[in-house]
């Protein structure tokens, strides 16, 4: 069964709480928090405040990825509201290797995450300070994008590095995942899938998740 994260930037916000305890009892293993702050990327989504209520009702472990400058700011925030997954961009880290050790010290794993055409080989001197690596396969910042192509030979190679490093790290893909390239994505290496309009805007939303993770 794969590990479905359903992106909660794609539910209805009017009716989060219901949202929330559908991605609970679905076949979703984590719930994703996409963190936007409006200058790293173009976008403002949600920040403490909302996250602090998804806690209160999600039953799944959290996820939170920070498209925001500072991160090292808020790390230790998240991980005191229960997120048990905190990614930060490689793009926008002052200091990456202190970032993740702050992350993991503060109780959560520590993921790097990178964007689109970022090359992967700046990973190289980190995979063994971090727990997972988030491939964008989208530009961050927006849902609802297409799949960038050569995503699949991205996470490949980074699966590559992972093993050439002799790290113990995992690879979550963010961005277009659907049912016409989850197959592929896996075999490319990855093992959490991020949906966002491929979960909360289908028809049964409960039945699109089980679908994703193989069910």
């Amino acid at each position: 069964m794969r590990n479905i994260a359903p992106s909660i930037l794609s539910a209805d916000f009017g009716h989060l709480e219901r949202d929330v305890r559908m991605v609970n009892e679905s076949a979703a293993g984590w719930i994703h928090l996409d963190i936007m702050d409006g200058t790293f990327v173009p976008n403002i989504s949600f920040g403490l405040p909302v996250s602090a209520a998804i806690a209160k009702v999600a039953e799944k472990p959290m996820d939170a990825h920070l498209m925001i400058v500072h991160p090292e700011k808020y790390v230790e925030r998240f991980a005191a509201l229960g997120v048990q997954y905190i990614s930060v961009h490689i793009e926008t880290c002052e200091d990456l290797s202190a970032t993740l050790a702050q992350t993991r010290t503060a109780g959560a794993k520590a993921g790097i995450a990178i964007n689109p055409e970022t090359d992967a080989a700046l990973l190289t001197p980190y995979l063994k300070q971090a727990d997972f690596i988030l491939v964008m396969s989208v530009h961050p910042g927006f849902s609802g994008q297409s799949f960038i192509e050569g995503s699949l030979e991205k996470v490949a190679r980074v699966r590559e590095m992972i093993a050439a490093a002799g790290a113990d790290c995992f690879i979550e893909v963010d961005g277009g995942v659907g049912m016409q390239n989850i197959e592929a994505l896996e075999a490319a290496g990855a093992s959490v899938f991020v949906a966002g309009n491929a979960a909360f805007k289908a028809a049964d939303p409960k039945a699109a998740i089980a679908a994703l993770a193989g069910l």
